[in-house]
Order: C-alpha cells, then structure tokens, then sequence
C-alpha cells in the first residue's frame, strides 16, 4: 500500500510539474503578400529586398528554437500583384500552381482568403484550393446554394498540447469591386454578425486554449466614408475585437498598414491586433505565454506581445531559393519576351498631376477596343515609368497593375458630368492662388499636412488609383472652384455636341464600373441595384491581356497627349504642379 502511494505521489508530483511549464507559443502571419515569392523585381529587372524566400530563413530560425511553438499562417491576397502569380494564374496552369507549392513547402498551418484571389476568378482560385495542404478560410463567404460557407470557416491546430482555433473572414465589399461571374455563387456576409455566429461555436464545441481572427480586412472602419454602424464594414477587423468577446489575437490584412496594438473587447479583456505591410516587406507575430491552470484544466493566457519583422533584415534561403528556381528562370523568360516598341518614355508621376501621356494610352486602348463614346481611367501605378524603346511583357505590369475586366456601360451626359466631378473633386484643391497645392491633401484640425510616417510624404485625401480623366469629349477643371463646380464640358473630341439628357457608351474596368472608388454611386448617382442593367459588354479576359494584343498589332506605338482637358487657370495648375511634385516625389 506504502508503495502505492508512493508512485502515486510521484506521478502527481510529475504531472503538476509539466502542467505548470509555461509554454511559448509563436504565431506568424504574412499577408498580401501579392505574388513576392522571390527578391527579385521582375517587372523592373531588379533584385528587391522583401520576399519569401527571406521569410523561409526567418521561419526556420524560429522552428529550430525548440523552447517555443511555432505557427503559421497567411491572410489572403497572394494570387494577384507579380508577374509569377499572372503567369500560373493564366498561362501555365496545366500544373500545380506555383504558389500553392511554396506554401506547402513552407508548412502553412491555415490561411484567409483575399479580395485579390477572388478576383483571379473561379478557375483559377477553386484549383488552388484544392492544390494546397492546408485550409484556406472565410468564415462569410456563403454558398447562394444551401447557405453554407464557400471555403472552410474555421480550423484547428493541435501542436505539443496546445489547441489553437483559427477563425478567417474576407472583407464583404467584393461585389463593390467584381464583376458577378467571378464570385458567382457566393454572397459576402457582415464580418461581425459572421464572427458571433462562429466564435459561439468553436467556443462551445471546441474550447481551444486560443481563438485567432485571421481576417482579410483593415483597422480604419471609417475608410470610404464608412463608419461604426456601417453595415458589411469593408474594415471591420478593430470593431469585431472590441464588440466580439473570445478573440486573444487578430491578425489583419487588406489595407497593407502594418499594426501592432492592443484593444479590449466587451469584458474588457485585451485583444492583441497585428498586420503586416505589403509584398512580403513585414511579418506580424504573436508572442503568447501560456502557462496551465491546473484547477481549471485549461492553458491560461499569461502573457502576450506583438512584433513586427523587417523580411529585409533576412537572406534568402538557399534551400527554398534552389527547390524553385526553375520556375524562377521560366517566369523570368516569359516575361522577357517583347511585345513591341514605345517611341517615347512614359511616366505615372505626370498622371497624378494632370493630363498625361501614360493615362491617355489606355484610354486610347480602351476606347478601341470598344465602340464606346468616352472612355475613363486613371493611373493604377504611383511611381512607374515605361522607358522609349523595345516594349516587354514586364512593362505591362507597371502600364496596368491589375486584372481588371473591360466594361462597356451606358451612362447620361449628367452621370458623365457627375462623374467627373466626383473623380475631381477627391483629386484637386481649391487653389485661393498660384501658391496654393494643386492636390488634394489629407490635413489636420490646423490645416497642415498629414504626412505618412511609412513614405515621410504628405497623404493624399483620395488614392492615387481613384483619379479618373475621360477621353473623347473636351473639357476643362478649374481648380478655384469648389467640389461640385469644377468640370467644363466643351463638346465630343470629334466635334459632335454633347448633351446632358443624351445617352452614351462609356469605356471603363470592372473595378470601377461594379462601383469601386464611387464614382458611379456616390459621384453620378447610380444605385448599386442599378449598376449591372447598365453594362453593355463585359471582356472575357483582363484587361492587361487585351492591351498586349493591341500593341503586338501595332508594333510601334507613338504616346501621345490627346490634349482634350486642361486645368485652369493655367497659371494655377502649373505653379501648384510644381510645388506639388516636389513634395510626393522629391
């Protein structure tokens, strides 16, 4: 019986010691990672200093430390941005999807869905979701079928005793920005009506000693005129940690910020919130000590921090480097292949400042490739140029940054007004003289410039992506008047009288022709319900696609300004052009 009790003894005495190690658990995320699975630009024939292949050397580090537990995870939009992504997404797809064979090359434990995968359309993301080895997550993304999620809502890591449950969610805005066909069968939920629902399920049926938010959506709920009691917030990831209690940590994506910061949720418990910039540039990581409450049964949260991590600080690793270098080489001959010639040199600077030859390209392009009236754009790169001489199919990744579809849609000589109107007066400032700023600036309760702390330049009120010119009919913008009264218009390019109550072909992308940027819904008026009826025509493939075509027929192509709109007065646009040039790009 003594020695009964004695190995009883000692088997308590054993089993309290290892309840009472502290266990550390490390949880890293990247997202938007947008393609950058190599230090190397492709599109500028460069080497570059954030990638995957660098995040491999840092994982490595942190999974041979044998005093921690090390998870994985990514939070979506890594099928769209580089030329590698673009060439599996659509050219080579008769095998496994390169990204798909990274990430399980480097162990994912679980990852969220993007607004940039979806986009890559049906084909493309259904293949690699059945191509990766672990589960890829959005929790309201639901089935118009039988009203159950499209991927996996939720999911479980059990590793070395500790149970983590992972929970993904994808911003709700995509129908705002996509055409149907590519999300056909799905609706997106409200994230925080979602993120109840399901955060009552794994609390009750799995009771992890960790609950992770994995959400594919930024921190500012107030962005694009949003707010709190907005209804499918397209940032809702800071209001679900402070209105849904259970989450120990949030990893965020979407809005490329990189944040590290704590809030409480509704029993004044902190939630840990993390996001990483974008293109593999930062890692966030949890740093989580958990120590066993013996009592209770459960592993109690002792201590929690974040950190973020600059990938540049890290090489390459060389296993990952010589395990997908052949695909490197194939991606980097595709993309050197020549499609044409440029008579002159293109930049995306003259384009954020006023009429340019590298907007009026694609206006160009897109009114030929429709029979549309007036064709709008805007520049979809900040700092790109296109050099004189031989054209490759890199340089089509800095002329069109996205895999926007071609839209045709009618709209009235009043919408068309509306809209400029709207695209401008995000745009420009109401200039009181010569030396006031052209642009549109963020400023503070004094009226100063807000600069970002990330470029050391002054914010502009209204992404860059968003400033929309028109081709085929002539008009002017006078920047001394106020939001609303800015837009002139003369007549048709081509001499025909325009008329406000007419209707007329308009060129546009998807993008925006599914009312992203609001220039469709807020500027001209036309409600979301109504958006589709209008669509005349619909490319089959993006727009990137068509444009490459054009210049492989034209062989030569001469960039040119089409002259049809001006600033005025002159005096103002060109003393304010100036200044202004100076402060974005130094």
């Amino acid at each position: 019986m003594k020695k009964l009790q004695k190995i009883f003894l000692i088997v308590l005495i054993l089993t309290f010691s290892v309840f009472a190690q502290t266990v550390n658990v490390k949880i890293i995320e990247t997202s938007d990672v947008h393609g950058a699975i190599f230090p190397y630009d492709l599109v500028n024939n460069r080497p570059s200093n954030s990638s995957l292949a660098q995040v491999m050397t840092y994982l490595n580090e942190q999974r041979a430390d044998t005093n921690q537990i090390v998870f994985l995870l990514d939070n979506g939009d890594i099928l769209q941005g580089d030329p590698v992504v673009y060439y599996y997404n659509f050219e080579k797809t008769d095998t496994i999807h390169l990204y798909a064979d990274v990430m399980n090359f480097m162990g994912y434990d679980a990852a969220t869905v993007g607004n940039h995968d979806i986009e890559t359309g049906h084909k493309v993301y259904d293949k690699f979701n059945r191509e990766i080895n672990f589960p890829w997550l959005a929790a309201n993304a639901i089935k118009t079928s039988d009203g159950e999620p499209y991927f996996k809502p939720y999911t479980i890591i059990e590793r070395n005793g500790i149970k983590v449950a992972v929970l993904g969610l994808i911003t709700p805005a995509i129908p705002q920005w996509l055409p149907e066909k590519i999300w056909e069968g799905m609706q997106f939920d409200d994230m925080i009506e979602t993120a109840q629902k399901w955060v009552k399920k794994i609390r009750e049926t799995e009771q992890p000693d960790l609950l992770i938010g994995l959400f594919h959506a930024g921190v500012n709920y107030n962005y694009n005129d949003e707010s709190e009691s907005t209804y499918k917030n397209e940032n809702a990831s800071k209001l679900i940690a402070e209105k849904v209690a259970g989450f120990d940590v949030i990893f965020v994506g979407h809005d490329h910020e990189g944040w590290n910061f704590k809030t409480r949720n509704p029993n004044g418990k902190e939630v840990l919130i993390l996001g990483t910039q974008a293109s593999a540039k930062t890692l966030a990581v949890a740093n989580i000590k958990l120590k066993f409450d013996k009592f209770c049964g459960f592993f109690a949260n002792q201590e929690m921090s974040g950190e973020i991590i600059e990938v540049k600080n890290y090489k390459p690793d060389e296993i990952f480097m010589k395990r997908f270098s052949p695909a490197f080489e194939e991606v980097k001959t595709y993309v050197s292949r020549p499609i044409g010639k440029f008579t002159k040199s293109i930049s995306s600077r003259d384009a954020i400042l006023g009429p340019s030859e590298f907007v009026d390209l694609i206006n160009t392009v897109q009114l030929d490739l429709t029979d549309a009236d007036i064709s709008f754009t805007a520049p979809l790169s900040f700092n790109a140029q296109i050099k004189q001489g031989d054209l490759y199919v890199k340089d089509m990744f800095n002329l069109y940054r996205y895999e926007n579809l071609l839209y045709t849609i009618e709209m009235t000589g009043k919408e068309i007004k509306d809209y400029l109107e709207y695209s401008y007066g995000n745009w420009f400032n109401q200039m009181k003289d010569e030396n006031d700023n052209l642009l549109r600036f963020k400023v503070d309760e004094k009226g100063n410039l807000v600069y970002s702390q990330r470029s050391n330049s002054p914010e502009l009120y209204e992404r860059f992506y968003n400033f929309d010119a028109a081709a085929g009919i002539d008009y002017e913008v006078d920047v001394t008047k106020p939001i609303g009264e800015k837009i002139k218009i003369i007549n048709f390019s081509d001499g025909r009288k325009f008329e406000p109550d007419s209707k007329y072909k308009v060129a546009l992308n998807s993008y925006r022709g599914n009312g992203g940027g609001g220039h469709l819904t807020r500027g001209a008026k036309i409600s979301k319900e109504e958006l589709s009826k209008r669509i005349i025509s619909s490319t089959e493939k993006d727009l990137r696609y068509y444009m490459m075509k054009w210049i492989e027929e034209k062989k030569s192509v001469e960039p040119k300004l089409l002259g049809n709109w001006k600033v005025v007065p002159e005096n103002f646009w060109l003393s304010g052009k100036q200044k202004d040039y100076k402060l974005l790009f130094k």
